[in-house]
């Protein structure tokens, strides 16, 4: 099974926005340091999201991303679905030409457990993401990181 770097990414930045949801837009330049994903990719990441409607921009000083749906509403398959994005068991990315051009034996065993999958991804939201204490943890400890060191001056004797 195979959930590739993009819907990986996605599902992270998307669960960073959620939680920084309450201080208003979130710049990408703010979700690359505190999960450690390049500016770059997600420029990529957030066109693809906001042209499904998940999240949308604000322009000008203060600026950035805000999510553009309910948490509740928004499942981790959404936003994978979002970057076209699969999660596939199988080994043929569901073309069933896995043997010499020929669907192989467990073909629709894996195409079963892909579904299963995306139907388990269907059913957890950003709101059961964001509810969760460890995460809520794991989110503090990440702004505490970012942020900067305080300089302490000493003073001459």
């Amino acid at each position: 099974m195979r959930l590739t770097t993009k819907g990986r990414y996605a599902v992270t930045a998307m669960l960073d926005l959620a939680l920084h949801a309450s201080c208003g837009p979130t710049c990408l330049a703010d979700i690359s340091v505190r999960q450690g994903i390049s500016l770059s990719y997600l420029e990529q990441l957030f066109a693809r999201l906001r042209r499904a409607g998940l999240v949308k921009s604000v322009r000008g000083p203060g600026g950035g991303y805000l999510l553009d749906t309910e948490l509740e509403t928004t499942s981790v398959a959404c936003i994978i679905d979002a970057v076209n994005e699969s999660v596939d068991a199988t080994r043929c990315q569901g073309m069933s030409d896995c043997q010499a051009g020929d669907t192989c034996l467990t073909h629709h065993l894996w195409c079963d457990l892909s579904d299963e999958i995306h139907g388990f991804l269907d059913g957890i939201s950003l709101a059961d993401l964001v509810a969760r204490e460890e995460i809520r943890q794991i989110a503090s400890r990440q702004r505490k990181a970012c942020e900067p060191t305080p300089i302490t001056v000493m003073q001459g004797s």
